[in-house]
């Protein structure tokens, strides 16, 4: 009995991709059997989990256009200094207060389909599933970025954002029964975009290589365990993960790049599109 499961990877602002895939996959009739999200991806899923079908898609799109980097990020310089005493750089008050208005007190339970969260342990690296429980928790430890946000204690463990672990659960899509995969990557930023600028833009540069390495080696090992499609990615794509200012564009542009990969039988192909491989053009 064939099992479809939605696999929502991380990425920060770039999270908005994924919402304008989701609306062209439910409009198509694509309807999936579970879900399971990573980071920016666990708030997509968890989200869509409690209004799996078009409206949920359409709320979900509009929440991406309303996001502003303060309702995420409330950054300062006076903050930055202040870390020097803290471990983190950012309070998640603002973040779970976010989540709070869409998820309320509700636990993963209480989705109408079932949602998976990945986290990662923070003491070992090794992943964590959450299954069940406070969605607004589940989905602070999903988002919980090293060094910007705080570890999350939950269920006896201190754990921090899933990406660290598996920002592209494919893998734990398949452990929790998938036969069928839809993958709505977040990405890749091509060779010829501009140059990263300041620290934290040459960190995430480096860390997109490393996520984009990590998704291909894995879509390559467990191609034989399920039949796995990946929605075609945005190429190019030169906007850094903390720019909450181009969500809407990343949408309309996800959209239309997903209506033509559908067109094209992207659902029945199992080829690892060049975008998410570096390249040139």
């Amino acid at each position: 009995m064939e099992k479809t499961a939605f696999v929502f990877a991380g990425g920060g602002s770039l999270g908005a991709i994924e919402a304008g895939m989701l609306r062209e996959l439910i409009a198509s009739g694509v309807r999936p059997d579970f879900l399971v999200g990573a980071s920016a991806g666990a708030i997509n899923s968890v989200f869509f989990a409690y209004q799996p079908h078009t409206a949920g898609a359409m709320r979900l799109e509009f929440l991406w256009r309303g996001i502003r980097r303060q309702q995420i990020l409330p950054w300062s310089f006076l903050s930055v200094l202040g870390a020097a005493r803290r471990t983190h750089l950012v309070n998640p008050a603002r973040l779970r207060s976010l989540l709070y208005e869409h998820y309320g007190n509700r636990t993963l339970e209480d989705a109408d389909l079932p949602v998976h969260v990945v986290a990662t342990e923070m003491k070992t690296g090794n992943e964590i599933v959450i299954s069940s429980g406070s969605a607004v928790d589940a989905v602070l430890a999903s988002t919980a970025i090293p060094g910007v946000f705080p570890p999350v204690p939950l269920n006896g463990n201190m754990l921090i954002d899933g990406g660290v672990a598996n920002n592209t659960p494919i893998s734990s899509a398949i452990r929790l029964g998938a036969t069928r995969v839809i993958v709505l990557a977040t990405g890749f930023t091509c060779a010829e975009r501009r140059q990263p600028k300041g620290a934290l833009e040459h960190a995430m540069s480096a860390l997109n290589l490393l996520v984009a390495r990590q998704l291909i080696s894995d879509l390559e090992r467990w191609a034989s365990h399920a039949a796995i499609a990946v929605v075609a990615p945005l190429c190019p794509l030169d906007v850094s993960p903390y720019d909450y200012s181009q969500c809407g564009l990343l949408i309309d542009r996800a959209a239309a790049e997903t209506r033509r990969w559908l067109a094209a039988g992207g659902l029945d192909s199992r080829d690892i599109p060049g975008g998410l491989r570096p390249h040139s053009h």
